[in-house]
């Protein structure tokens, strides 16, 4: 069952995520440009066990604490570029290598990004 995913879900994608040993975690608020979802929430994991072992606390996690199933997840067998697709939130978890040649950051440079205080919520970051 895939749902919308509310400001505390998403609090904790990243949540999860932390808790796995995810780094640069990145928040991209594609609202006023992309139809297809509202957040872009980008990870790394620092090789593909890492990047599957996020996916699992990311998909554990919003399942037992929300109720929530990504509609698709891509890239789980080679796991250099894990893709799961919660509607409102695309959660992308690359390895390095991989996240620095697709860059998806710099390719939606002009959209704002989301502090995540994980004990409050997300709030727009300035700049």
């Amino acid at each position: 069952m895939a749902a919308a995913l509310s400001g505390l879900a998403l609090v904790s994608v990243a949540a999860h995520a932390a808790d796995k040993k995810a780094s640069d975690i990145v928040v991209l608020d594609l609202r006023e440009v992309a139809g297809y979802t509202d957040f872009f929430v980008i990870v790394s994991g620092t090789s593909d066990r890492q990047a599957k072992a996020i996916h699992d606390g990311i998909h554990q996690g919003l399942k037992k604490d929300h109720g929530m199933l990504p509609r698709r997840v891509e890239g789980l067998g080679e796991a250099r570029w894990i893709l799961m697709d919660y509607l409102d939130c695309v959660v992308h978890i690359f390895t390095p290598d991989t996240r620095d040649y697709y860059r998806l950051e710099q390719l939606w440079g002009d959209v704002p990004r989301l502090d995540l205080d994980l004990d409050e919520g997300p709030s727009a970051a300035a700049g």
